[in-house]
């Protein structure tokens, strides 16, 4: 039986799915307890509280699972609206237009991955565009100033230098993407970061396996 405002998440710490969802715990305070699971042989929990589609992120409040990185976050942000910084705008127009270069940012992530990088270098000038009334106008020094819309970026793009040694692209740099770069270089020092961000190593491995996964499936 779990105990009242027992909150557990279980996923994989190479995983940006489960870095974006953790990395809203940590900036709003919130203690849980992070159970890592083996995608090759998913616990019987995970199984359970994920039955249909069985992946990770799952995070279970009181007992109950909260599926799917991006609707996570926001039960986090709502259900503790008085911990730590607010990670969505309140005002409803803001939130859907916030939403919608959220949805940019993973699209791009997800073709990404499916077809060749090379493809997606020139949507991220879109994307920056797109984003430049979101971002801050100061720069970053704590994770107080972190919003939904970091957190996912941070999440997609974070690991951007493994993305080149294993893609063999280089999907950012300064000159092409100086707001995206600066942001991110800013973000990824921050302490609330580091402290969950896989290696670098360990990002390789965890693309290099996905890579590989993505070519037997299309063999």
């Amino acid at each position: 039986m779990e105990g009242e405002n027992t909150v557990k998440l279980h996923g994989l710490r190479k995983s940006p799915f489960s870095f974006r969802v953790e990395l809203a715990l940590k900036i709003k305070g919130i203690p849980y307890e992070f159970v890592e699971e083996d995608l090759k042989n998913k616990s019987e929990l995970l199984l359970k509280y994920n039955p249909v589609h069985k992946k990770i992120p799952v995070l279970v409040h009181n007992g109950k699972p909260i599926l799917e990185s991006l609707v996570t976050v926001e039960y986090i942000d709502e259900t503790w609206n008085d911990n730590g910084p607010r990670l969505l705008p309140q005002d409803p127009y803001t939130r859907a237009q916030l939403f919608v270069a959220v949805r940019q940012v993973l699209i791009t992530k997800g073709e990404a991955q499916e077809k060749a990088i090379k493809e997606e270098i020139d949507t991220l000038k879109v994307v920056e565009e797109g984003m430049l009334e979101f971002f801050p106008t100061t720069p970053i020094t704590n994770e107080n100033q972190l919003g939904v819309l970091d957190i996912i970026i941070c999440s997609v793009l974070g690991s951007y230098e493994a993305l080149e040694e294993v893609f063999g692209v280089k999907l950012i740099d300064p000159e092409r993407n100086p707001l995206v770069f600066s942001w991110l270089e800013a973000v990824l020092k921050l302490p609330v970061v580091k402290e969950i961000r896989p290696t670098h190593e360990e990002t390789v491995t965890y693309l290099q396996n996905l890579r590989d996964n993505l070519k037997v499936c299309k063999a």
